[in-house]
């Protein structure tokens, strides 16, 4: 177990937590209300700051079932909050569905909605939006060489060399 700080921004945020004592990753929420439009990338606060013991980063991750239901998806996941990172933690998330869709003049569609529904989604407050994990981070020490070629063995390719 590794001690990591939390300052809670405002009295009514929710801790991230674990939904399952075997569960790798904690849950973390939405401080706000958040709409996202279709083909829009949104900053979602989570209303934490986090003081990570050096050698150690959270990586913020998406939950299958956000990516399985809707079409929002974590912009650059993994994210990564370093060691001396000490600002609020906000969730970057896009909204995938084509930017012609819409699901009416005034409506949306919420984590609740059903059938994976291009259009407009509304985050709301207390809602888990990502999960955290905790993990070490070995420094690299890069040692210049002429080839590589004669470290390790080659696979061979990249990039789908070996098929879809």
């Amino acid at each position: 177990m590794v001690d990591v700080y939390v300052e809670v921004l405002r009295d009514d945020i929710k801790l991230p937590f674990y939904a399952n004592p075997y569960d790798a990753g904690m849950d973390v929420c939405a401080a706000e209300d958040v709409l996202i439009k279709p083909g829009q990338t949104v900053v979602i606060p989570t209303g934490l700051k986090f003081a990570i013991p050096e050698g150690y980063e959270i990586q913020v991750r998406p939950r299958s079932g956000i990516s399985l239901k809707t079409p929002l998806r974590l912009a650059n996941s993994p994210g990564t909050i370093d060691a001396g990172y000490r600002d609020e933690l906000g969730v970057i998330m896009s909204n995938t569905s084509p930017e012609n869709s819409s699901a009416g003049q005034e409506e949306y569609y919420t984590l609740d909605s059903k059938g994976n529904k291009k259009g407009p989604y509304l985050i709301r407050k207390g809602e888990r939006v990502a999960q955290l994990i905790l993990a070490q981070v070995p420094r690299m020490n890069l040692i210049r060489v002429d080839s590589v070629a004669g470290f390790g063995s080659n696979r061979g390719g990249g990039f789908g060399s070996t098929g879809i």
